[in-house]
Order: structure tokens, then sequence, then C-alpha cells
């Protein structure tokens, strides 16, 4: 067996490899294929950063797999928040992070179903999936709320919450169908399609998520 020149990481990057490498390997050979040697194969550590970190490889997929409902979640948050910007355009921005890379990708829709199946058997599972899923949901209800108020539309905290459920279905299922890649349209409509149908689930003027743009410069451009 080739050995891997070990680097220097913090505790935190070791354990971010280690949660990466676990997901690349259950990409490639499934949750039973994914064996503790090839994960710390992949991800250069030895066999005791493992028991270190997780104690066995049940917990190790278990993190794993709210490793990547989090990031999920996070990449298309920071693309949101990355202006300083009118609400319509952090919200459009977020619609559009789920439906591009790196959320959109096979690769994550593959992860994803392959870790669905254990949440209805497993509890922990199904722990991680509520509060992904929780998560994600607040971060829809932060987004949207001010743009109702701008728009004059229902904005209590019912309203926003159904909004949000409504919004987490339609990006899931373009989100899901559109990685698969069928062949029945092109993953470029996707963006705009989000955009789109939201609005309407928004009940808010056409192109007004569609056509807005950043109130001023990122923070870091302003002189």
């Amino acid at each position: 067996m080739s050995r891997k020149t070990f680097q220097r990481l913090s505790l935190d990057d070791r354990r971010r490899s280690l949660m990466e490498a676990t997901l690349t390997c259950v990409a490639r050979h499934g949750l039973h294929g994914a064996t503790v040697r090839r994960i710390t194969e992949e991800a250069g550590v030895t066999v005791g950063l493992v028991r270190h970190y997780f104690g066995n490889k049940d917990d190790m997929i278990r993190n794993a797999y709210a490793y990547l409902v989090g990031q999920l979640t996070a990449q298309a948050s920071e693309s949101a928040k990355h202006t300083v910007a009118a609400p319509e355009t952090q919200l459009a921005r977020f619609l559009r992070a789920n439906m591009t890379t790196p959320n959109m990708s096979e690769e994550k829709v593959s992860l994803w179903a392959t870790f669905i199946g254990r949440v209805r058997h497993d509890a922990d599972f199904a722990e991680i999936h509520r509060d992904g899923y929780r998560e994600f949901l607040n971060v829809l209800e932060t987004l949207i709320e001010p743009v109702l108020i701008n728009h004059q539309r229902p904005h209590s905290i019912a309203a926003c919450k159904r909004h949000a459920i409504a919004l987490n279905g339609l990006i899931d299922g373009l989100w899901m169908e559109g990685a698969l890649n069928s062949g029945l349209y092109g993953q470029d409509i996707l963006p705009d399609l989000v955009i789109e149908a939201s609005e309407r689930l928004l009940g808010i003027p056409s192109g007004v998520l569609a056509n807005a743009q950043p109130s001023q410069q990122p923070q870091s451009e302003v002189s």
C-alpha cells in the first residue's frame, strides 16, 4: 500500500478533511464500500485519527451526512450575503446558488439520496435531517420576510414559514431532477426558472427578483 505524505493540519482542518474524504468514498463506493481504510487513505490521515474524532465508522458516516447538509445551506447562504444588497437581491442570490455549482451537482444529489434512505430507520440520521431542514427553512424565512414587507405582502411568522416550505419544495424538486441531468432540458434554464416560480409563489410582481441588483458595492471594495 502506498503511503501518502501526511501534512501538519489544525484539528478543524483534519476533521473537515475526514468529512470530505468520507463523502468522496461514499460517492465512489457506497456506504458499505466506504471503509475506514479507504477514507483515511483519501484524507491522508491515520486510522487512529478516526478513533480520536469519531470512535467508529458509523459515527463518522453520520457526521459526514451532517457536514453535507450543512454545506449545502452554508454555500447558498454565503452567496446570498456576499454583498451589501437589497433583500430582493439576497433572496435571488440564494435561490440561484441552489441551482448552480457547487450545490448543483450529480454527486451531491446522489450522496443525498444515499443518506436519505437511512433517515426512516436511524434516529440519529432522522435528527440530522430535521436539524438541516429546519436550518434551511430558517434561512429562507429570514430572506423572504423583508421582500414581502417591501411589496406590501402579508409577512406574519406563519406566512413566512408557509412560503419557506413552498420554496424549499420548489428548490428540492428542481435541484434533484436538474442535477441528474436526464437530458429532458438543460441545466442552464434552472436559475431563471427558480426565480420566476418563486416570484409567483410569493405573489410579488414579475421581475422583482430577476432584476434585483445590489444596493451598493461589496464591503471589501468600498473605499
